[in-house]
């Protein structure tokens, strides 16, 4: 999968918001060039709720070891819920585990930096997760919608 696959894919759900940060639009310069996806129908980016996922082209601080510095390298991370989480690392996302190369592609692990809040990650997905980064980028999406709709009717006194 390409990084204008996973958009496209993304993008296409009802109700997604799309943000590409750059120089102009006042976003760290860190963030520029990732994409970040939120479930957003008003099309308004949420300043409480985190994207759903998120596909970043360069290491962050902390988060070297996944060497994305590497020529056309990036990640695709993943909020797909404690199930999925529990399903690709057979272990709760709290539980530590360093045996895991945070920098292997084509591979479904535990973010190396937020695994512990329960987000996969995948860097450069190909033949072995192009249909499961589908299935999980799928999955993330409905989690959101939901919390999106739960809060939408806690706020309208439903």
């Amino acid at each position: 999968m390409t990084i204008d696959e996973i958009i496209a894919l993304v993008a296409a759900l009802d109700g997604v918001l799309t943000v590409t940060p750059g120089p102009d639009d006042g976003s760290p310069e860190i963030s520029w060039g990732d994409t970040f996806f939120y479930y957003a129908p008003n099309g308004v980016a949420p300043t409480t709720t985190q994207p759903f996922a998120t596909i970043v082209t360069k290491n962050y601080p902390g988060d070297e070891k996944s060497r994305l510095d590497r020529p056309a390298a990036f990640r695709v991370n993943v909020a797909a819920g404690k199930e999925s989480f529990i399903q690709w690392t057979g272990r709760a996302p709290r539980e530590t585990a360093d045996d895991v190369d945070p920098s292997v592609t084509d591979t479904v692990i535990a973010h190396p930096v937020y695994g512990s809040a329960g987000w996969l990650a995948v860097v450069n997905p190909a033949e072995h997760t192009d249909t499961t980064t589908r299935e999980l980028l799928h999955k993330a999406y409905d989690l959101a919608r939901a919390r999106y709709e739960r809060r939408a009717g806690a706020t309208s006194g439903r």
